[in-house]
């Protein structure tokens, strides 16, 4: 039996335990293409023997940037790990700048692209670093292509060399190095070992309420992101089959094609569901619409394990009969299990889906920690919405005195590399820092209370956190993104980017004379004494000193292109009040 200490371990082991025909499914030029278990293994092995013949050692660095998760993504993985060297990933978003410094700092020998867009990118820049060649997943002329290295690496003679080399990695040695997308300077290069990702992996695999070897997945989100990456080798572990989203625009077709158990996202990716969901409730008419909105105000009050009584448990399942059925028809049919991670879930969230039959595991962790260190679960009565679960095995926390949560186990990163500086910063005592508040409350659940440097002080003297007043001014179909201001004024405002395709959506509904420019828009008495009413329903949510007392609009639909961003969705507070400093003037010279 195969003992699992390193990365490139899980692949055997499936194979000896599940053996799969599907272990990875990717669609090209419309049609789904899978591969085995024992496909994937030989592919790797290729690999590892082309990148030898290429001259690639133990400790070299190799890049992949890819626009969409795929098959040659994982084959690359094992293929550079099990020869002992380190796989950096790079998310395919950033701007040239950021993929020089990154190819520059961590010294990568060869790229691994996935299109043509990205390519053009690292051509770019490619004469400022020291890459020996770039290869090409998708067909692309004047490029070379990853079947190139199959073709070199289709004799064994270097197997033996790939076996040595293998036995030689140990499981606190280095695998990959992650460029965290910080919301501010130059991203710190993440080093995590086998042992940390490993560990890890079977940690968590614990909270999975999924029979081995019988489930699909849908992977979406980006393999960059420390938390697909370990979700991919988690599902390798457990057998389940993993199929490729082509893109966010294809998921509804992709969930319809598949009929996956389980998924993973961001809380936006949820978000967004939820709205198309309550938008099509919406154009319902009579009894129809009537019992929509019945089944979603029941939803709203969910509790989990019967809490609200035996004639709300009856309500909802007729609720899940009449309404819910349809919801979880259009998400495929056949989701048990959606996992959400990165940044904070809504309760609204948590709790309509629970209550649809397609519960959302919300859980905890930062790329510095491998990345979980707690995450809800179904069954056993650790599910509590509002809370991010309890600790993972193997990992303990304690809570600082000014409430910043330090973290402790196999997981916690080796450092930031070629930064001792910063790493000595956040690890002291063996603990990690996390930057995030918390607590845990009786029952043993992690609460998130908001981020260190992101809490801020009024003019009087008053703490504002801004993520509590975002979260909540994010529940209104009218608004996409919101970012509260004020540190050193006399109260906190906003900053608030319309979600312009509802917006437009219900001009056109409500057959108001407004044109769809969003210039225009953001400047409209009517739109602006709409969203007024918003930010006066989150208001009641808050203390006096907290609420909002003044915002502004932004005609900019705030995106990773755009630079307010990062590639994982989080705002770059400094680049955005950069960015409508007049905005903020505006508002404090009032």
């Amino acid at each position: 039996m195969t003992q699992i200490t390193r990365l490139f371990d899980f692949p055997y082991y499936q194979l000896q335990h599940y053996n799969l025909d599907k272990a990875f499914t990717s669609k090209y030029n419309n049609q789904w293409e899978s591969i085995s278990t024992k496909t994937y293994i030989n592919r790797a092995n290729k690999l590892s023997r082309a990148l030898l013949k290429l001259g690639v050692k133990p400790n070299d660095k190799i890049a992949v940037i890819s626009t969409t998760n795929r098959t040659e993504w994982n084959i690359l993985d094992i293929a550079t790990l099990q020869i002992g060297a380190q796989n950096v990933p790079i998310y395919p978003t950033i701007c040239a700048d950021d993929y020089e410094y990154i190819i520059n700092h961590s010294e990568a020998k060869y790229c691994f692209v996935s299109d043509q867009e990205v390519l053009a990118k690292i051509n770019a820049i490619k004469h400022n670093t020291k890459l020996k060649e770039v290869y090409s997943f998708d067909t692309i002329e004047n490029c070379k292509h990853l079947s190139e290295l199959y073709q070199i690496g289709e004799n064994d003679d270097l197997q033996i060399e790939v076996e040595t080399l293998k036995n030689n990695v140990k499981p606190n040695d280095l695998a990959t190095i992650i460029y965290t997308s910080g919301t501010t300077g130059k991203p710190k290069g993440v080093m995590l070992s086998h042992n940390n990702l490993v560990s890890n992996v079977i940690d968590s695999q614990k909270r999975v309420p999924l029979e081995k070897g019988k489930a699909k997945a849908l992977s979406f989100l980006p393999v960059c992101h420390v938390f697909e990456r370990m979700i991919l080798y988690l599902y390798q572990y457990t057998g389940i089959e993993i199929y490729f989203a082509e893109s966010i625009e294809k998921m509804p077709d992709n969930l319809k094609e598949i009929k996956p158990q389980v998924m993973t996202g961001v809380p936006r990716l949820y978000e967004k569901v939820y709205d198309k969901v309550i938008a099509k409730g919406s154009d319902l008419k009579g009894i129809k619409k009537t019992l929509f909105f019945w089944a979603v105000n029941l939803g709203l009050r969910y509790e989990p394990y019967g809490k609200n009584g035996a004639w709300y448990e009856l309500q909802l399942k007729l609720a899940r009969k009449l309404i819910f059925s349809k919801w979880k028809e259009g998400l495929g049919g056949q989701l048990e299990l959606m996992v959400s991670g990165s940044a904070p879930l809504q309760a609204r969230l948590a709790r309509t889906f629970a209550a649809a039959g397609m519960p959302i595991m919300e859980g905890y962790g930062l790329t510095e920690t491998s990345p979980v260190i707690s995450v809800n679960d179904v069954r056993n009565k650790t599910f509590k919405i509002g809370t991010v679960g309890k600790l993972i095995d193997n990992v303990s926390i304690k809570i600082a005195e000014d409430g910043e949560i330090l973290v402790k186990g196999p997981n916690v990163m080796l450092g930031y590399y070629k930064d001792q500086d910063k790493t000595d910063q956040v690890l002291s005592n063996g603990f990690f820092h996390t930057g995030d508040k918390g607590e845990i409350d009786n029952e043993g659940f992690l609460k998130i209370t908001g981020r260190k440097k992101e809490m801020f002080k009024t003019s009087g003297g008053k703490y504002i956190i801004p993520n509590l007043l975002e979260d909540k001014l994010k529940q209104s179909r009218f608004i996409e993104q919101v970012m509260i201001v004020g540190e050193g004024e006399k109260m906190p405002a906003a900053i608030i980017q319309p979600n312009f395709e509802f917006i437009k959506d219900w001009i056109e509904r409500k057959n108001i004379d407004i044109t769809n420019d969003q210039s225009i828009i953001v400047q409209s008495d009517i739109i602006i004494k709409r969203i007024q009413q918003e930010v006066d329903t989150c208001n009641t949510n808050f203390g006096k000193w907290e609420q909002i007392k003044r915002f502004e609009l932004t005609p900019d639909v705030w995106s990773i292109d755009g630079g307010h961003l990062t590639p994982t969705m989080k705002m770059k507070r400094k680049v955005i009040k950069a960015m409508y400093q007049d905005l903020v003037d505006k508002i404090y010279k009032a």
